[in-house]
């Protein structure tokens, strides 16, 4: 019997083409496995005035908004009657919504109404996000609503054991499994370093270039990135700091480092050149579920200084693969930046460990097909007879439109 007969996904997202994130990258990735194994997907989510990159899969746009203060990111307002066709004309068998927003409140509504298997991926750590813009308040608030929304699913996917405890802690009984991401070793590779690519850009053959990889937004704890700056260029002049990418607080974040290297907005075959013809990696950001960079920095052979939050700590192993420190500790970022600086052979150590370890653990053909398993368990019984799923949906309130409007 071929599994993949009854199989038919409809995935609703904040973010698929409309920008280039880890959420819309890990999205695409998944689509495309999904396509190699003939199993039918539509994507419904936001869309903005052109596409950011060649999506995969058959996408449908969905009624949207510019995020207030982050108008790069869009808010979806529900699912029109296009889209709505389009859905029921796909006719699905199992709904993985990725977003706990208002075209995946209907979405949901949606998969109750014909008790379709419901599965969801946690994505993004919205809560954490709050204190970052004075919300701290909210944060009960945003937990309740995230408890209510997941709690609902057969299946919640989790990039980390970090992060599936994190849930655990503030109430998630779902049943939470493991979906790591993935990176493409052949792309993100020590082979593509480039001194050529290093001179062109200011760098000196002796300089040891320290690197940070992200969207400039403060939330990915930007302010830890310049104070480590600081500090290390009043101890050795040698390391060169490089920010690549870009994003709303990109101005004020190079009027902070005037001294660093500013790339801007990097991807492909430019971004692997940056990060292997660069020496080491920081990311202090504590509010990541996963850390795609992280991922390919360390595919890149390069040793990770990373917060020691969700996440980030899943992926590097300390004094292995690199070191992990709280993520406001920025002397401790330093420190170890100065060290592996210091010491080229523990740095040469720690590259190649990194890279093994990637290479190893984190192909994307084999965590794919590890999810396209689970939505296989959720869609049959164990005897292999096709079933529907009663989810634990039937006895909990819905939350009121002022209860989600105050969390967004």
């Amino acid at each position: 019997m071929s599994y993949n007969k009854d199989l038919r996904v409809a995935i609703f997202t904040g973010c698929y083409n409309h920008i280039v994130d880890g959420v819309s990258r890990s999205l695409n990735r998944l689509v495309e496995s999904l396509e190699k194994n003939d199993v039918p997907v539509i994507i419904f989510g936001p869309a903005g005035k052109k596409p950011a990159f060649k999506h995969h899969g058959e996408f449908v746009p969905v009624p949207s908004i510019p995020l207030p203060g982050r108008t790069e990111y869009r808010l979806t307002t529900g699912i029109d009657m296009n889209a709505m066709s389009r859905l029921q004309a796909f006719d699905p068998t199992l709904m993985h919504i990725a977003s706990p927003d208002w075209a995946g409140l209907q979405a949901l509504k949606f998969a109750k109404n014909r008790n379709l298997p419901l599965v969801s991926s946690f994505h993004t750590n919205f809560a954490s996000y709050l204190k970052y813009y004075r919300l701290k308040p909210a944060e009960k608030l945003a937990w309740k609503y995230i408890r209510w929304f997941y709690n609902q699913f057969d299946q919640v996917y989790v990039p980390t054991t970090s992060m599936r405890e994190e849930l655990r802690e503030q109430g998630l009984s779902c049943d939470m499994r493991l979906w790591a991401r993935g990176v493409d070793t052949k792309l993100f590779s020590p082979d593509k370093r480039n001194m050529a690519w290093r001179r062109k850009n200011g760098f000196k053959d002796s300089d040891k270039i320290l690197t940070f990889v992200s969207r400039l937004v403060w939330e990915k704890n930007l302010a830890s990135v310049i104070d480590t700056a600081r500090t290390i260029r009043g101890e050795n002049s040698n390391i060169k700091t490089m920010v690549v990418g870009d994003g709303p607080a990109r101005n004020e974040m190079q009027a902070l480092m005037p001294e660093a290297k500013f790339t801007g907005f990097m991807d492909g075959a430019d971004l692997a050149t940056a990060y292997a013809s660069s020496d080491m990696f920081i990311f202090p950001s504590e509010t990541e579920t996963f850390g795609n960079v992280t991922l390919e920095a360390l595919a890149s052979g390069l040793p990770a200084i990373v917060a020691d939050a969700n996440g980030s700590k899943s992926l590097v192993e300390q004094n292995v693969t690199g070191f992990t420190a709280s993520a406001k500790d920025s002397k401790k970022f330093a420190e170890y930046a100065l060290h592996l600086a210091g010491n080229d052979d523990r740095r040469a150590t720690m590259s190649r460990a990194a890279r093994n370890r990637v290479t190893q653990e984190y192909r994307w053909e084999t965590i794919n097909s590890r999810l396209i398993e689970h939505y296989r368990e959720a869609l049959y019984k164990p005897n292999g007879s096709f079933y529907r799923l009663n989810p634990v949906w039937q006895n909990v309130r819905e939350p009121r439109p002022s209860e989600i409007n105050a969390i967004a």
